[in-house]
């Protein structure tokens, strides 16, 4: 289920959310870059916890080269958010969603790696 809000600018036309606009950018690159049909009730859910992070470009994307933003990953939503245990198993969902997105992809949007890990580890009750 896709629920639009509607935004008036002040000529009285109607503009589509902008978050609306992120999550069809989003469900456009999991099918056509990662083979997948979103669930988009889960994909929704899963942008509006990312916060305010998917408006900014650098914090929307994640670097999948540094490890650094790997450890954010895994310790900021799959530990805190998802409640997953550490383990190397973890690190290798991680490697695996981001090679699923495409190693040679620049821009890994936070939301897609996110709703990947999510479905990866059967996480989607954390977002009820």
């Amino acid at each position: 289920m896709t629920v639009y809000l509607e935004t008036k600018n002040n000529t009285g036309d109607i503009l589509m959310g902008k978050r609306d606009d992120l999550i069809a950018k989003y469900a456009d690159d999991l099918k056509n870059k990662c083979g997948m049909t979103p669930d988009m009730d889960l994909l929704t859910k899963v942008t509006i916890g990312c916060g305010p992070a998917i408006y900014n470009a650098d914090a929307s994307t994640v670097a999948g080269s540094q490890p650094a933003e790997l450890e954010t990953v895994k310790n900021n939503f799959l530990v805190k958010k998802l409640g997953l245990k550490d383990s190397p198993e973890l690190d290798a969902a991680i490697a695996s969603v981001l090679n699923t997105y495409g190693q040679s992809e620049r821009n890994k949007y936070r939301a897609v790696v996110y709703y990947m890990l999510t479905k990866h580890f059967g996480k989607e009750a954390v977002y009820g």
